[in-house]
């Protein structure tokens, strides 16, 4: 029987980016379909779970996470900028985008806007909370120019909160996270364990 990913992340984060195709392939591979699903990490999830935000962590933290997306990047042969022009940025317009498209165009067209989103930071050095970034990123993709108008609806935005809370509840603290029939999986680093979960249907 095909399963669901409920696929949770932040649309500014690097981890998300370096995952974030291979996870596409992953699930189109086992038959899986996937529910995309931004979410407020920095504003709603860490305040509830005990994460910080980067410029809060101690400075060990901090320089250890530059070795290990460099690592990453190197091992999975994905371009990078370890510290790009506009980051820490804001992601909450670049989730509701996310989101306007994934309830217009559906989960296919979200994915694809969420790579190009992700790679905007990461290595084309985009600002994802400039509203002219996001246009560009729209046309880009194909999509209808009114989708940037449907991401600032009163509809979007409960369902980014409600997507936001359904995380809480499910026990998320970071991103990615991948949950599959109530199990999960945290981080870009765990997928071998997510497509295992998957072959076994």
């Amino acid at each position: 029987m095909a399963l669901t990913v409920d696929y949770y992340f932040a649309p500014n984060s690097p981890w998300t980016y370096l995952g974030h195709q291979r996870f596409a392939q992953i699930a189109k591979a086992a038959g899986a379909s996937i529910n995309v699903l931004p979410v407020d990490l920095g504003g709603k999830v860490f305040p509830v779970s005990g994460g910080l935000p980067l410029a809060k962590r101690a400075p060990q933290r901090q320089a250890y996470r530059l070795v290990e997306l460099k690592r990453f990047s190197e091992f999975l042969g994905q371009p990078i900028v370890l510290q790009p022009k506009y980051f820490p940025v804001n992601a909450d317009d670049a989730a509701r985008l996310i989101i306007a498209v994934d309830m217009h165009d559906g989960s296919e067209a979200a994915m694809r806007i969420a790579g190009r989103v992700l790679r905007g930071v990461w290595v084309d050095e985009r600002n994802i909370a400039d509203p002219r970034d996001l246009a560009t990123i729209v046309a880009e993709e194909g999509l209808p120019a009114n989708r940037l108008d449907d991401a600032t609806s009163q509809a979007v935005q409960l369902r980014y909160e409600r997507d936001t809370q359904r995380a809480i509840d499910a026990g998320v603290f970071g991103a990615p996270s991948y949950l599959v029939d109530g199990e999960l999986f945290w981080g870009q680093d765990r997928l071998d364990f997510l497509q295992r979960r998957l072959a076994r249907g």
